[in-house]
This record gives C-alpha cells, structure tokens and sequence, in this order.
C-alpha cells in the first residue's frame, strides 16, 4: 500500500489530494479487497487516464487492476474475448494481426477511444466512445458479460440475461457498482488493418455539418479538429478527418509504446497563446490535404495521434489542465456549438486538442452513457484557476440551456444540480451503486455520502 497524490493519479493533473493504493496481483486479492470490512472507501482504478477526479478517492482507498493483465480465452470462430479488467487496449491490439477470421479478416476491436492506453475495466466503466459512434455505438454495447466484485464478498456475473439490471449500471457506472475483474467482449470483423484516410479544408461550422452528414455512410471513422482561435464567418474553421478499412493486405506492425515522452512537467507551460497560433496555422495547411488526396495509414497511427508522444499531459504545467467534453442534441447542435466556439474565442483561452465530431442515434449502453444523438466536442485549457473555471462554467451554462450534456471521464468540476438536469436516469442508478465503493466525484455528484 502506497500514498498517491491525485495530480499523479489523473490524466489531467489537477486534482490534489491523498489516497491510499494497493495493487493486487491476483483476481482472489483483488475481490477480497473489494469485500474488505475496512470502512475506507473504495474505488477502482485503471492506467489513470481518465481526466478529472473520476477514478479518484481523497482520503480513501483505490484498488488499481493493472496488475490483474491476463488474457482469459479468445475463440477465433465467433470473435469473443476474455480478459482481465487491467488488460490494456494497447495490449489487446498488439494481438489483432494474429486473430484471423474465417473469411480472410481478423477480428477487431469495435469502438476504440482516443488513446489505447486505458484499461477494459475503465472502457466499460466509461462507456467510451471513439470516432465511429455513428456505425457503432459506444464500448459496452459490444460487451457480452462481466464479473463484478461487490462489497459483500458476493461476485455477480452480469450481461443482458444474468443481473440485466446491474450490468447497465455498471456500463458507464463510473466505477461505483463495484470492482470489475473480468469482461467478455464481442470483437468485430474487419476487411483489414490499414485504413484510406482523407482530410478536408472545412471554411466554417456549416462545413463540418455537410461533410459529417456525407461521410456517415461509407466511411468508418470521422472527426474535424477546430481552429479555436476562429470567429466570425470562419467560426468552426478548421480540418475534418475520415477514414475507413482497406479489404486485404498484410497486418501492419503491431503499434509500439512511444519512442518520445516528455519527462516532466515545466514550471510554466509553452502552451499559450503564440504557440496555440503557431500550432493552428502549421495544421491547418498541412500539406496532402484535400478532397480525393487519400493516404494509406496503419489503423494505430489514424486512430491515436496522441500516443505518440507518451506523458504528453505533462506540457501543461505544474498545474495540469482540464478537459471538457460535451454533447448537444442535433435541434440545437449547430447554434450551440457556434455559441461554445464563440465564448471560448472571446475569452482568448483557445484550446490545442479541440474535436468536434457527431453521435448517432442509437440507444444508450448504461443508465449513465454520455453519447445522445447530437454533436460532441472536446476541448483542453492549462488550468489557470479562477479564470479558467468561470469559461467552464459558461460553457455548462451553454450546454445545460441547449438539453446537453458533459462526459465525466473528462469532467472535474460540474455540480450535482447539472449533473441531475443532464442525466435523466441517476436516480435509477443510484440504487446500484455499492455502499462501500465512492469517488472524488459522486461526492462532488452528491451520489454518496
């Protein structure tokens, strides 16, 4: 047992606070953990990359799974895999290019968010998402069952026949149903491993909408990234991405931890103004960009650009950053999106990783899911305080007015009256939660005690 700050616990590294962090090795340890008398208590916790104080616990106990890695079972006939809770993303990918399908494909990971660096127990405890939401819904829609350590000592297998009930609590729970050990998850067929990528100049907002609506039939993956620093009739400039499976070919090479890293975080950080202006102007006149100017790309270097530089978080400061992301009903996308964009360049705190891409219509994995038919955009600010907490706030003002949302892997700041406004079903949740498992926030959600 280990004390650990919140700042080296959470992607965004601004949430101090202690807890204390046990690492079992072993799925008997782990459950017995989660049953302990202690009255501390207790979370899960995965690869830390989740933004805010969501797998955070001041004052309490974490039970981190990376140790608990182990492959269970993989049945190259139907595609379903079984692993451990703190088996990585990245590690499940490193075995794609071996699992041949029947028909000469390989089976694939059908919804992969932003970065291969997190754990299946966090995937499904995030409900994530990643750029093909529109073809494929969200993470636990693929999850065929899981095992759940409650604080009671019992362990629940869940799916939609066993514990229906709990097992849509604990898709998108937050983790506060209880610790995860295991999951069975439903891979998909794909063609193959290398993707056709195309990147397109887009003038404004109207832009992204026409190109989205476009590309929701035949292209897998679509996301725009947004020039912040835009207004006016260029509002919403910025670049949109697609990118679909190439049939056959050889796999590529597996994707490799980063070669760079930055080793620490500066007293200052270099992300500022002139730099987020240099930045946005090198981007958005990239060379091979353009209507039919396709590339050939490898899925691991379309999918997360981020990874490629590993503690990237850390060029923020000191003082870390916060991440927000939100969704806004498709009614009401276009102005409030426009309305974001244009309070965000008014307050001159432009953000470097600003995405924008749209959500289908599909209906929700968990009681607690933050997709909804909509647009979703995410935004970063070095945390500056005072300054940068009240923009947050207007955004959430923007977002709540409009019948949105924001997504709580992302989120450290929100309140419990927003929260009950965006998530119809938290009181359905509620019921679910175990009386032993809590967080920085769903204290904070007024969720527990």
């Amino acid at each position: 047992m280990v004390e650990r700050d919140g700042r080296d616990l959470a992607w965004g590294r601004a949430h101090p606070g202690g807890q204390e962090v046990l690492r079992p090795a072993w799925l008997e340890e782990a459950a017995a953990l989660a049953a302990d008398p202690d009255p501390l208590p207790r979370l899960g916790h995965g690869a830390g990359r989740s933004y805010g104080d969501e797998a955070l616990s001041d004052g309490g106990r974490l039970i981190e799974t990376t140790a608990l890695d182990r492959f269970v079972a993989f049945d190259p006939a139907t595609g379903r895999l079984t692993c451990e809770a703190g088996v990585l993303l990245h590690d499940i990918l490193r075995q794609v290019r071996r699992w041949r399908g029947a028909e000469g494909g390989w089976w694939f990971p059908p919804v992969l968010p932003g970065t291969r660096f997190v754990t299946l127990g966090g995937a499904i405890a995030n409900d994530v998402h990643g750029k093909n939401h529109h073809r494929r819904g969200t993470f636990g829609e693929h999850v065929v069952s899981l095992t759940l350590a409650r604080s009671d000592g019992s362990l629940a297998t869940c799916s939609a026949e066993q514990n229906p009930e709990l097992f849509r609590a604990t898709i998108g729970g937050l983790g506060l149903t209880g610790l995860i050990l295991e999951a069975t998850l439903q891979l998909m067929p794909a063609p193959g491993l290398w993707l056709e990528c195309e990147e397109i100049p887009m003038a404004d907002l109207a832009g992204f909408f026409a190109l989205a609506e476009e590309s929701e039939a035949d292209w897998e993956y679509t996301a725009a990234w947004v020039d912040c620093r835009a207004s006016g009739r260029a509002l919403g400039r910025g670049v949109f991405g697609r990118a679909r499976p190439l049939p056959g070919g050889e796999a590529p090479a597996p994707p490799e931890l980063p070669r760079l890293a930055v080793p620490l975080a500066p007293p200052v950080s270099p992300l500022n103004r002139l730099t987020l202006g240099a930045f946005n102007a090198l981007y958005g006149r990239r060379p091979g960009l353009g209507r039919g100017r396709l590339r050939r790309l490898p899925y691991h270097r379309q999918l997360f650009p981020l990874d490629a530089v590993g503690g990237w978080n850390r060029l923020y400061g000191r003082a870390g950053f916060y991440q927000y992301q939100c969704v806004v009903p498709p009614p009401t996308a276009r102005a409030t999106i426009a309305a974001l964009l244009g309070a965000v360049a008014a307050a001159g705190e432009g953000s470097f990783l600003a995405v924008l891409k749209t959500f289908g219509a599909r209906a929700p994995a968990g009681l607690l899911s933050f997709p909804m038919p909509g647009a979703t955009l995410a935004l970063d600010f070095p945390n500056r305080g005072a300054k940068t907490l009240a923009l947050l706030d207007r955004l959430d003002a923007l977002v709540l007015e409009a019948g949105g949302r924001v997504y709580f892997a992302k989120d450290g700041r929100q309140g419990a009256e927003a929260f009950r406004r965006s998530y119809p079903l938290w009181q359905e949740f509620r019921r679910w939660i175990d009386p032993r498992f809590a967080s920085a926030l769903s204290r904070r959600l007024e969720l527990t005690p």
